[in-house]
């Protein structure tokens, strides 16, 4: 686009040049009223000067377009977390990968003249960069998606899934809360205290020329939603990974049985990219080892009675997959 743009420039400086010589050309003949010349003017000059107009007119506005894409956003460089963006039909997705003690990620959703942010940074470090970057994209923040994570968008516009916001104010959400408070005192920012916008379930929002549906998380997860962004992206609670799940998401067969049918409803929706709360951007071959990995954890659990066979399942199945297995092995055999 640079070569494109200076090519154009060049173009026009030399048309300027012709259409100038052929005006003072006219005026030369008129000043020195040469019959001769000027019939020659009437007849070439004057229909080439009409014809270099338009052009430069044309020219014109195509390098006031291109000139348009001369303009780039200078965007922060990150010092605490990652950003990273993606071009998708329609809008860009920020993803925003914070590097704090529990894996968070941010996103944000940048449509032609508008941003829709998802699930702001809980820590002040993070949410200071964060915010520093969206200022630099310069366009207005439609809304803040509040699904699974409370943050600092006590600024912005806020919206929950349908039955969120009194879920948050409970006991579950907001013992666990308080126990972040506890543990990371000043390091957290002051969380939003605005009323937040419901969307029911099943719905589809527009916000900055993308849509949004939401459709219902996982069953054994706090009551949030899955949603997909411009047909594009799945966004849900934790991204899928290969490697050994968390037993903060499936510490139950039934957890893993309601994790395995929300991955399979993750892939069934063609979405290109899937997001979550906790570990960024996966693609489709991450949603397929999630759910051949719950498979293979449902039948281990059918097949051995303790957690230390099922543990030495697991790791025979999988012996250099990441993750904590045995953890994963005790909270399954501890809630049996």
């Amino acid at each position: 686009m640079h070569f494109f743009v200076g090519s154009f420039e060049l173009y026009l400086r030399n048309s300027y040049f012709l259409v100038s010589k052929s005006l003072s050309r006219a005026f030369l003949c008129m000043s020195q009223k040469s019959t001769t010349f000027a019939a020659d003017f009437d007849k070439t000059s004057i229909k080439t000067i009409d014809i270099m107009k338009k052009i430069m007119i044309i020219a014109a506005a195509a390098l006031s377009l291109a000139a348009c894409t001369k303009k780039e956003v200078k965007l922060p460089e990150m010092t605490v977390g990652q950003m990273t963006a993606y071009e998708l039909d329609g809008f860009r997705l920020h993803v925003y990968n914070t590097n704090d003690v529990m894996g968070d990620a941010s996103y944000i959703v940048e449509g032609k003249d508008g941003l829709v942010v998802m699930e702001y940074p809980l820590f002040k470090e993070n949410a200071a960069e964060f915010a520093e970057y969206i200022a630099a994209l310069q366009k207005p923040v439609v809304t803040d998606v509040t699904d699974y994570h409370l943050g600092g968008s006590d600024k912005l516009p806020l919206t929950m899934p349908e039955g969120m916001p009194a879920f948050i104010e409970g006991p579950v959400y907001s013992g666990m809360m308080s126990g972040f408070a506890q543990a990371f005192g000043e390091t957290m920012v002051d969380l939003p205290t605005q009323k937040a916008a419901e969307v029911p379930f099943d719905e589809t929002q527009e916000w900055a020329g993308v849509t949004f549906r939401f459709e219902h998380g996982a069953a054994s997860d706090f009551p949030g939603a899955s949603i997909i962004i411009g047909n594009q992206v799945y966004y849900t609670h934790w991204t899928p990974a290969e490697a050994h799940v968390s037993p903060l998401q499936v510490g139950s067969a039934a957890a893993v049985e309601a994790e395995l049918a929300e991955a399979k409803e993750a892939l069934a929706s063609g979405c290109k990219y899937y997001i979550g709360g906790h570990g960024g951007l996966a693609e489709k071959k991450q949603v397929e080892f999630k759910i051949a990995y719950l498979e293979t954890v449902q039948r281990l659990l059918a097949e051995n009675a303790d957690a230390e066979s099922f543990l030495a399942a697991l790791n025979a199945a999988y012996p250099e997959l990441p993750g904590d297995a045995a953890a994963l092995a005790n909270a399954l055999y501890a809630a049996k």
